[in-house]
């Protein structure tokens, strides 16, 4: 899978951490289904690698399953195992390396300038910008962006519709999108919903379409308003 290209394509990264698996797995189907098609499954989620593996087998189409929360060599090496087609760390660890040395795309979390360049000199697919509301939001990444042009950010953490917008306005390639998202699905709550705000982040990523022919270049494509 060339996650570059479908980061720039989609704009958004479903983020989901439930304490109920049956419901986080009825929820990424829901999410798929609404044209969410990049979906990261956290580790730190009940039943995590069994959740992964059955959805690897109910996934299809542009679907793409990715795992987070991944901090160790041996995590990386069972989220792949377990059928996940990308891999996302909080910051750069042994999990970090694994992962792109097994050949899995990897969002590798980064805050600081220092972070960044060491991610994206790491071999990283994308640099997880985390936690991009607590980090100094819209703001900070204008201001990375300046010494890093180059590097396509994915920012991650109090990421709601207009924050997205936001974001997306000033180059990032796409954002991650937990609990504004979600808001309870992966634990059972109402899926509906859940639907509505897809459809709603939906409509914001699709004021941002790549520009044809790039990839993670693409970061800096969105039109402003």
């Amino acid at each position: 899978m060339n996650l570059s290209q479908r980061l720039a394509e989609e704009r958004i990264v479903a983020i989901v951490r439930g304490r109920d698996a049956e419901a986080a797995f009825r929820a990424v189907l829901a999410l798929w289904e609404e044209g969410i098609h990049l979906v990261e499954v956290s580790l730190t989620g009940a039943d995590a690698l069994r959740l992964i593996g059955r959805l690897a087998e109910e996934r299809s189409g542009a679907a793409a399953l990715g795992a987070g929360t991944v901090l160790s060599a041996q995590d990386a090496a069972d989220v792949q195992a377990a059928g996940a087609t990308f891999a996302v760390t909080p910051a750069i660890g042994p999990g970090t390396h694994t992962a792109i040395e097994r050949g899995l795309p990897t969002l590798v979390g980064a805050l600081t300038p220092t972070e960044v360049y060491s991610a994206h000199t790491a071999g990283a697919t994308a640099v997880k910008l985390f936690p991009a509301s607590h980090g100094g939001g819209p703001d900070y990444l204008k201001a990375l962006r300046d010494p890093f042009p180059a590097v396509p950010f994915v920012p991650v953490g109090g990421v709601d519709a207009e924050a997205a917008r936001r974001y997306l306005q000033l180059g990032a390639v796409a954002v991650g999108v937990g609990s504004p998202l979600l808001a309870g699905a992966a634990d059972g709550a109402d899926l509906a919903g859940l639907r509505e705000r897809a459809r709603r982040f939906r409509a914001v990523a699709a004021e941002f379409p790549a520009a044809v022919g790039t990839a993670a270049g693409a970061s800096g494509s969105g039109r402003s308003r």
